[in-house]
């Protein structure tokens, strides 16, 4: 694998989007690389009511709002060299054009999981962007909430003990 110099994490600004970032921010930092953290903000197919009323009133008021946000992701480590973009078009589009741009050497971003119509109706930009991307493309999963599992068993003071084997 050749070095690993840029690395970009295209963020959707959500809490699922956190964890992926602080990978992303720990391989900067082993790699010694420049971490690039973009947005995305695709034109409305459908906006509510609040949104079309801040786009009305303060045009520039919801970018800045979208750079305030996208300007809170810093990593834990000042050394890590970071740069951010808030983009505007199609996600897919305009993460791989930045991605080509910027030179990445890997890309770094969440995937929601969607399944089923919710999937097809909506596509996955992660696996759009896995098929296309000029560079090797490391998705990370939610992780799952804490489960109990057939290998756990409850002890009679009803603490959770997680079993050694068969027994």
């Amino acid at each position: 694998m050749s070095p690993v110099r840029t690395i970009l994490h295209p963020t959707d600004l959500s809490e699922n989007s956190e964890y992926a970032f602080r990978l992303a921010c720990s391989l900067a930092r082993d790699y010694g690389a420049r971490l690039i953290v973009a947005h995305v903000v695709e034109p409305p197919i459908y906006v509510s009511y609040g949104e079309l009323e801040k786009i009305l009133q303060h045009p520039l008021g919801y970018t800045l709002e979208l750079e305030a946000k996208l300007a809170k992701h810093r990593a834990l480590d000042p050394k890590i060299p970071m740069e951010h973009h808030l983009l505007e078009g199609n996600a897919v589009d305009e993460i791989l054009n930045l991605a080509e741009e910027t030179q990445s050497d890997l890309i770094v971003m969440a995937t929601h999981g969607r399944k089923g119509l919710s999937r097809l109706l909506m596509g996955s930009v992660a696996e759009k962007i896995v098929r296309k991307a000029p560079c090797p493309v490391l998705t990370v999963k939610i992780p799952a909430p804490n489960r109990v599992t057939s290998s756990e068993s409850t002890s009679t003071a009803g603490e959770k003990t997680l079993s050694s084997g068969p027994t």
